[in-house]
Order: C-alpha cells, then structure tokens, then sequence
C-alpha cells in the first residue's frame, strides 16, 4: 500500500471566521484573483464579506456558503502557487464544491455561483419548513441511530467522528432526542446556531431547486480522487451532479469517508480553508495521522515544513 499520501481537506457551515481570507488575498495575488472571479460569479462582494464583514452577517446561510467556498478557494490558489497539489480531495457538506473546483472537475465560477444558488435554496428551505440541529457528544454510532429511528421526524445528519453525531429535523423531535441521548449516557447534546433542519427530508425543497443548476454543469473527470460524503467512496465525474443533489438531505458521512480515505493510503490532512475543525475531527478519527490547517501564509509555510518532513 502506497503511504504518505496527502488529501486536502474543504470545511463546511460553522467554519467561518470574521476577516477569513484577507491575509490570504493582501499576501498572494492568485488568492486575490479568486476573490475577484468569485464576487462576479456569486453577484455578491465577496471581497468585502470576507474580509470585512460582521459574524452577524457572515453567519446567514446564503451569504456563509460562497463565502467559505471562495475563502477556501482562495487559499488552494495560494498552495497551487507554492507548487503544493493534494493526492485525494474530500469536503464536508459545502465544502464538497471547494473539493470539486480543487480537483478540476468544476470550475471556480462554476463552484462559487452553484454554492451562492445552493445557499439560497436551503435558506428558503428552512423559512418553507423550519428545523433544528444538535451535535450529541459521547455515543456510539448505533446508539444515536436507535434514538433516531424511535423518534418521528428526526435523523442522524453528520457522522463527524467517533463520538460525534449531529441531528437533524424537526425542533420538538431534535428537543426529544437530545433528552434521550443524555438519558442513554450522552456527554452533552448541544443545539447548533443554524436555520434549519439541513442534510434530513425536512429540506428537500432545497434539492429540487439546487437540481435544474447542477444539471446545466458539465463535470469534468477530476485530477485527484474525490471522496464523497455521501457515499463514502470515491467517485467520478457523472456521478458528481446526482451526489450534490443527494448531499441536501442526506447524512454528511465524514467519519467513514477519511476511514476510507486512511485506507487508501493518505497520512497527511491538510485543512484547506478558515477554521480547525475538520482536522480535529480527523485526529479524532485516526490519531496515526497528521492534519495542518491552512488559511494564512504563515500557515502555507508550515504545511510546506511538515510535508518536506513527511
């Protein structure tokens, strides 16, 4: 089995950070070009969002997508020109469209302008058909499944890593199995500060919408293996489209997919974008494992110390 192989890594919702991108854009002008391309394909001043802008208005779900997939969009061009290429590519959630630019099966306006559409559609989807989110900290997989199925309403959405699911559906059903999941041992369960019930039926509003878009795009056969959340497999170009629309409401599979991943030979996980989430929950999955985020150049540095080390 071939070892030391290197997947980058595409945070989803819940990684923004005020001011995320701008050290990126002042210090590298590929990182700045993405900005720019990006504001124009979204019809949104990316720019000023991601550099400027309040948590207040970062945090709405329609402005948060395109501006985490062109902040992590961003950061790639600064790797690209530092001549730093990923072996695999894996996102979570939204992230998946930052994986699928990185790995030249999408465009980067054709990612950032389907996010801005995706972004929209689940943010109708949740005023249409409200909902609520919880992680449960400190269960077995099964065990938060079981509460799930015994529960009307309410489905498991994220398998982040051992120990960490989020829940997903309807905001009694989500309070009940939250109850549960403490009465069964849970650590904690804690509610999520988003507007709906994404990755459960309750949106599936917003995949009907997102489809007609997605059908417009043509995939391209990607350079590097994309691992899909959803299925927790790598996948090619003409299943790209159907997945995307299938991710809306479907479990985001995080924790199989890097198990897959691992397997396949990658060692080193490079969180590409604003945040450490993803790379904590991968050292949780697989404590074998090295993981860099990277969103500064400060960053690119020392992912370009650890990978001449690897």
């Amino acid at each position: 089995m071939k070892r030391g192989l290197v997947a980058f890594c595409f945070p989803g919702q819940g990684s923004l950070e005020v001011g995320m991108g701008r050290d990126i854009a002042a210090a590298v002008p590929e990182a700045m070009d993405v900005f720019e391309r990006s504001s124009i394909a979204a019809g949104l001043d990316l720019k000023r969002l991601c550099f400027e802008a309040s948590e207040e208005e970062l945090v709405e779900t329609e402005v948060q997508q395109p501006a985490l997939v062109a902040t992590s969009l961003a950061v790639l061009a600064a790797l690209r020109a530092r001549g730093i290429k990923p072996d695999f590519v894996i996102g979570h959630s939204v992230g998946e469209f930052a994986a699928l630019a990185a790995a030249g099966a999408l465009k980067v306006e054709e990612a950032v302008a389907l996010v801005r559409e995706r972004g929209l559609a689940m943010a109708e989807a949740a005023r249409t058909n409200p909902g609520s989110m919880a992680a449960i900290l400190g269960l077995d997989d099964e065990v938060v499944e079981r509460i799930c199925r015994r529960i009307l309403n309410v489905w498991p959405a994220n398998y982040n890593c051992p120990g960490q699911i989020v829940v997903s559906g309807e905001t009694l059903a989500v309070d009940e199995a939250c109850a549960t999941a403490e009465e069964e041992g849970a650590r904690r369960a804690v509610k999520l500060r988003v507007s709906g019930a994404f990755h459960s039926p309750l949106v599936a509003r917003a995949a009907d919408r997102l489809r007609p878009a997605l059908e417009r795009v043509r995939f391209v056969e990607p350079t590097a293996p994309f691992m899909s959340t959803v299925t927790a497999r790598i996948e090619s170009a003409k299943r790209m489209g159907p997945l995307l629309v299938e991710q809306l409401t479907a479990p985001v599979r995080f924790t199989q997919a890097a198990q897959a991943l691992i397997k396949e030979g990658a060692h080193t996980f490079v969180e590409v974008g604003p945040g450490n989430v993803l790379g904590g929950l991968v050292k949780r999955i697989d404590r074998s494992v090295k993981t860099v985020s990277v969103s500064t150049p400060e960053e690119i540095d020392k992912l370009e110390e650890t990978l001449a080390s690897a």
